[in-house]
């Protein structure tokens, strides 16, 4: 199985060796043709504490490091 490469915004890097990284996806409602935008937080590996709030980030899923850490960091 391939692994999810997902782009998004630091909103937080105030966890030691973790970022939380916001991901905007956008669709078109099935009915109303309407274009819609969600977004998901998700908790990625920052190894050297490297990347601050509102860095634009590339992340991959990988195996858990933790509870909710399941992505890492690839590049800026």
């Amino acid at each position: 199985m391939t692994k999810r490469i997902l782009k998004g915004k630091v909103v937080s890097s105030k966890n030691n060796k973790t970022i939380v990284v916001e991901v905007v996806r956008k669709f078109q409602h099935p009915f109303f043709g309407k274009v819609i935008s969600r977004t998901k937080k998700y908790h990625a590996h920052d190894e050297n504490n490297k990347f601050k709030e509102g860095d634009l980030v590339t992340i991959s899923e990988c195996a858990p490091i933790s509870k909710k850490k399941t992505w890492e960091v690839l590049e800026k």
